[in-house]
């Protein structure tokens, strides 16, 4: 199975349909997709918040606390912020502040940057490849990093003029924190300090960016910014828009709508992670809600493995009681599933659950 070239239908961009005083039928989700009200017991909770300083610090006893709440945060949650990570809170500003720009250029200068389904690459108004698919409320621009060989800086917008130096020091800054973090869940897995990132490639993994924009939208209860998934890679680290909340994460029955503390991450379990721990970490559902007054602006940063790896649960994780709960597969193989059909909630990964 390959992609194919060029999308079913023509491209539409969201950004044009601002205007409208309802949103067309294409992006009208059925009943039962379309966003609620959270349900009670949900609206006061939030994601767990993590100072990351523990990690760096001499202190073994606030190290180990760090460790924990980690821990913790991804057998449980599969979700939580991080501050004092190392990444300048400055450069997180820029990032999302050029990126923005970006968003507000002429039609005609992002168009020459038109993406297609066979790499994404590019300013694109869609995921996945059904035709007559219903559609969500946003444009996109992803961009590859990682491994160089991909890296393309003809691929990245000239104009803001200061978007591709930006984007690199900000990439090589979350490529570092993305390594620290790996390190940090190996340990709490009982493995060696060094084995997710091993098992990601060593040093040739993949990262690569999805910039995220939500438009305003005139009927943002019929419709969703992005539909519920799970994240195909193997590791995410988001900068929302710390002025308007969107991200909602499964919990139980019900939606948490994620409130974004200042210059944080949001951090996520990939499907990827899920299968090396044989599930004692869980990638989440999460979906993004839109508004009729203000538009949105997210950057997520994905680390994945490299994509010929095979990925299957780590052997030191699999015993006569608890086997192996997933088979083998590369990450190529398993990120086509989202090319072509786009989120799917977490169908993805439960297909590859071993029989019993």
């Amino acid at each position: 199975m390959d992609c194919p070239r060029d999308w079913p239908e023509p491209i539409v961009r969201v950004q044009s349909l601002t205007a409208l005083p309802a949103i067309p039928d294409r992006y009208i989700k059925p009943p039962q997709d379309r966003p609620a009200t959270d349900t009670p017991e949900l609206t006061n909770i939030n994601i767990p918040l993590i100072n990351l300083s523990g990690l760096y610090a001499g202190d073994s006893a606030l190290r180990a606390t760090t460790l924990a709440q980690i821990s913790e945060a991804c057998r449980e949650w599969g979700f939580f912020q991080v501050v004092d990570h190392g990444v300048s809170p400055g450069l997180m500003d820029q990032a999302r502040d050029v990126w923005r720009e970006f968003f507000h250029l002429p039609m005609e200068i992002k168009q020459g940057y038109a993406n297609s389904p066979k790499t994404y690459e590019g300013y694109g108004s869609r995921l996945g490849v059904q035709k007559g698919a219903i559609l969500d409320w946003s444009d996109y621009y992803f961009l590859h990093y990682l491994p160089g060989t991909l890296k393309d800086h003809k691929k990245w917008p000239e104009m803001p003029p200061s978007l591709r130096s930006v984007v690199e020091e900000y990439m090589d800054q979350l490529v570092k924190l993305s390594g620290r973090l790996m390190k940090a869940f190996s340990i709490n897995l009982g493995l060696e300090e060094e084995y997710l990132q091993n098992a990601f490639g060593g040093e040739d993994i993949g990262a690569c960016m999805r910039i995220n924009f939500y438009p305003k939208c005139p009927q943002p209860d019929l419709t969703l910014g992005l539909s519920s998934h799970s994240d195909p890679g193997g590791l995410t680290l988001l900068l929302p828009d710390e002025h308007v909340a969107g991200l909602q994460v499964r919990r139980n029955n019900g939606w948490i709508t994620v409130k974004p503390a200042p210059h944080a991450f949001i951090v996520n379990i990939g499907d990827q992670i899920q299968v090396l721990s044989n599930a004692i970490y869980k990638s989440v559902e999460h979906r993004v809600i839109v508004n009729s007054g203000k538009e949105r602006t997210s950057l997520a940063f994905f680390y994945n493995p490299k994509s010929d790896l095979l990925i299957q649960p780590a052997k030191e994780l699999v015993t006569p009681e608890v086997p192996a709960l997933y088979s083998a597969m590369t990450f190529d193989e398993y990120r086509l599933f989202i090319r072509t059909r786009g989120p799917q909630g977490k169908s993805q990964v439960d297909s590859l659950k071993s029989p019993r």
